[in-house]
């Protein structure tokens, strides 16, 4: 039965790496490839670190379902089974909503920046690049989203 549990924990642990998308100033989605990205440049007028939600989609939720509906099914005998695979099973869809959220949430930076001739701009991305006050950087915007970059 550990040998189920372990397997199943471990295929959950691979689908919600595989569902965990990226806010980075240095990844581009595939529909960003090749289309014309506008660049204003300016300069940091301050970095602050914020967290970036995780993704709470369907899947965490089933998979801890199934998890904790194998495992409460082994609890007692007879009847005892079935009510122990349905409170294992919801029990289990918590937590697998609540380790998903978890695994996916991410370190990022509210990056405010002083844009070349005056206005003010904020903008949120992952924490895998350094800015501090000061630093000439230039935003790029595609499609409705901009990135901060040196």
């Amino acid at each position: 039965m550990k040998t189920t549990q372990l397997l199943a924990i471990g295929l959950l642990s691979l689908l919600l790496g595989a569902c965990a998308s990226s806010n980075s100033g240095a990844v581009y989605s595939r529909d960003e490839a090749r289309k014309v990205q506008h660049v204003r440049t300016g300069v940091v007028e301050s970095v602050r670190q914020v967290k970036l939600e995780g993704t709470k989609t369907p899947i965490g939720t089933a998979a801890g379902a199934a998890v904790g509906g194998v495992a409460g099914s082994s609890l007692g005998k007879g009847d005892g089974n079935i009510v122990g695979a349905v409170i294992g099973a919801v029990v289990g869809g918590l937590a697998g909503s609540a380790i998903e959220e978890g695994i996916t949430r991410k370190d990022a930076l509210e990056i405010t920046v002083k844009i070349d001739g005056g206005a003010l701009v904020a903008i949120v991305q992952e924490a895998d690049e350094q800015f501090r006050a000061g630093d000439k950087v230039r935003l790029i915007e595609t499609g409705g989203n901009t990135r901060v970059s040196h």
